[in-house]
């Protein structure tokens, strides 16, 4: 390396942090109550979660409360109760939760048990560790109180048994339909973010697979100085690029949210040749309230709560 090289890279590694320092002083915290999350049933996810802020409660109990309508619906099948099984037939749950001082806490390959969000929450607060899975998150669930019941409704069933019939096809099931992750980020009243992810998994998956939703910055990520993010879509590409990680140190360098979702996506986008054949979508929310959302195709929904509203949005592909 030529000194004048030597010398022009000590200089970027010394401004650097200054900046990005300078960058994160410039964001104001809002104090008003905000929530977004993924799809359609995202919409009554919120109602509970701006419930409780507006009691004036945490932004994590706020994220907790709202996944859990999601977890609790057996209409919704890639969430919780009367979610698509794995193609042995057996519903496996995933779930992580994160508070605003950077704890966090998950489970993966949870079985019989409705609400993961809640005992990644345990995890969380009980254990020094972060991930607990399959038979031990459940023995630990049941120890903390939770109990087991049947999670696989008679609907879900019947769609596995016609998925076996034609051999494992699932050409009923667009790019939007199997995979339909619930992830919830909120902002409470003093201004700190937490958030929540979970999921049944993509549909008739091979089991013992655990994707994006369960793990810490791919899933989703929180960082309160700066903003949260959170995933849903192909678990699998959003490990690979730990999405939420990157969309939230995108915002961190400057990024808007919006601009921080959609640059993530574009590195999956470029990594399967500018037209890949799956959904992913980021949903984010900065610490001074302002949001953005960005799928790689069409159909993907955002539900956002404000003081004011609650309203759905579509978000038109970035490819479609």
């Amino acid at each position: 390396m030529e000194r004048r090289d030597f010398i022009k890279t000590g200089l970027i590694t010394t401004v650097a942090p200054t900046l990005l320092l300078a960058n994160i002083e410039t964001i104001k915290r809002a104090r008003n109550p905000i929530v977004i999350s993924t799809w359609k049933h995202g919409v009554k996810a919120n109602e509970e979660a701006m419930k409780v802020l507006f009691s004036k409660g945490s932004a994590l109990d706020a994220v907790e409360a709202g996944v859990k309508i999601s977890e609790a619906d057996p209409t919704i099948q890639s969430v919780g109760i009367g979610g698509r099984p794995d193609k042995d037939g057996h519903v496996t749950l995933d779930a992580c939760i994160m508070d605003s001082q950077g704890n966090a806490g998950s489970v993966a390959y949870l079985q019989d048990i409705k609400h993961p969000v809640s005992v990644a929450r345990k995890v969380m607060e009980l254990t020094d560790h972060v991930m607990l899975v399959g038979q031990g998150a459940k023995s630990f669930a049941i120890t903390h109180g939770f109990k087991e019941e049947n999670l696989l409704t008679e609907e879900s069933r019947k769609a596995w048994l016609k998925w076996k019939m034609k051999q494992g096809k699932k050409d009923e099931l667009g790019p939007n339909d199997d995979h339909d992750t619930i992830s919830l980020l909120a902002q409470d009243s003093v201004g700190n973010l937490s958030g929540a992810c979970t999921t049944s998994g993509l549909a008739y998956k091979i089991s013992g697979r655990v994707g994006d939703s369960p793990i810490i910055g791919a899933g989703l990520y929180v960082d309160n100085e700066i903003g949260a993010a959170g995933a849903t879509g192909r678990g699998e590409e959003v490990i690979k690029t730990t999405g939420s990680f990157l969309v939230v140190e995108l915002m961190r360098q400057g990024y808007t949210p919006q601009d921080a979702c959609r640059e993530a996506l574009g590195r999956i986008i470029r990594r399967h040749g500018g037209n890949p054949g799956f959904q992913v979508a980021y949903i984010a929310l900065r610490k001074d309230g302002e949001i953005g959302a960005a799928a790689i195709r069409k159909g993907f929904k955002y539900a956002l709560s404000s003081e004011n509203e609650n309203k759905l949005h579509s978000v038109k592909g970035i490819i479609n």
